[in-house]
């Protein structure tokens, strides 16, 4: 990286790198690894937690006074009432990673009074880093990143997430399908939405949208493509959306237009944090702790 970070970014890179070093490790024997399920379908291993570890030590040997929201531990670390807060999913695409499929990402966001600052989204097996710095652009590596230019959803391609939870509304998101999927030049289902959110802020992806997602798994992604120029925000298209358990993002034109198909189906409550949805997770932090990015 050519540019000079912001010193918090700084951070958060190296805290990423720590964790891809260990999962890059333990992808070389994936034979050997102990797998527990926390709900049916959704798995955590050790290297959830020893990635969560290392990212949690690193941030806050040098911000002790900056609380954290993670993944497997919750809001159990640093300061509980700091104005900064890391947001942390140390493992992106477990399922992916336990079966040797190599699309997975450690994921590092940080909100200041609510609104997300800094983000790096690391792919270890590719050794992709996606950062972005509110105010300062999202970047690949060295390469700056710009949502793409389509202005036609029937030429765009498409990301998205498949429910897989007990409990979550399948015939709801078939629906949406069948909506969207002959309108749309394809449809993508790779497996690790912090790294579909990246794909569109580099304008792999023209949208995505998924349901279910907690703010871990799109907090640093949502920077990335607001920082390339993007729009981010529920199916209704407002930014109200990372304690709502629905997101749907692209370039401009195809934000709009993915936006009149899903708002149809939308679960969020106007003027409260709670979703009409019936799927089984725990509730999600208060909503006032962040804000859209």
């Amino acid at each position: 990286m050519t540019q000079a970070l912001h010193p918090m970014l700084n951070i958060a890179v190296k805290a990423a790198r720590a964790a891809g070093a260990i999962i890059n490790r333990a992808a070389l024997d994936i034979d050997l690894l102990k797998v527990n399920t926390k709900n049916p379908n959704d798995f955590v291993t050790e290297v959830d937690h020893a990635s969560e570890r290392v990212i949690i030590d690193t941030l806050l040997e040098a911000y002790p006074g900056h609380g954290i929201l993670a993944e497997e531990s919750g809001r159990a670390h640093g300061a509980k009432d700091s104005e900064y807060l890391w947001i942390i999913d140390p493992l992106d695409g477990t399922t992916n990673f336990i079966h040797g499929l190599p699309t997975y990402a450690v994921s590092i966001g940080l909100a200041y009074r609510g609104q997300m600052q800094q983000a790096v989204v690391y792919d270890p097996a590719r050794n992709d880093l996606f950062f972005a710095s509110k105010g300062r652009g999202a970047f690949l590596n060295d390469r700056r990143l710009r949502v793409s230019k389509r202005v036609r959803l029937s030429d765009s391609l498409i990301g998205t997430g498949f429910p897989f939870r007990k409990g979550d509304n399948f015939k709801r998101y078939v629906k949406m399908l069948e909506e969207l999927m002959p309108q749309c030049a394809g449809l993508r289902r790779p497996g690790a939405a912090a790294l579909d959110l990246c794909y569109v802020a580099a304008g792999w992806y023209d949208g995505f949208f998924e349901t279910g997602l907690q703010p871990w798994d799109v907090a640093a992604g949502a920077l990335m493509v607001s920082e390339a120029g993007g729009l981010i925000g529920n199916f209704s298209g407002d930014a109200d959306y990372l304690f709502q358990r629905e997101v749907v993002a692209g370039n401009p034109k195809i934000f709009g237009q993915l936006v009149r198909i899903l708002t149809p189906f939308t679960r969020v409550i106007p003027g409260t944090t709670a979703t009409v949805d019936d799927e089984p997770d725990a509730p999600p932090p208060p909503a006032s702790r962040i804000k859209g990015a």
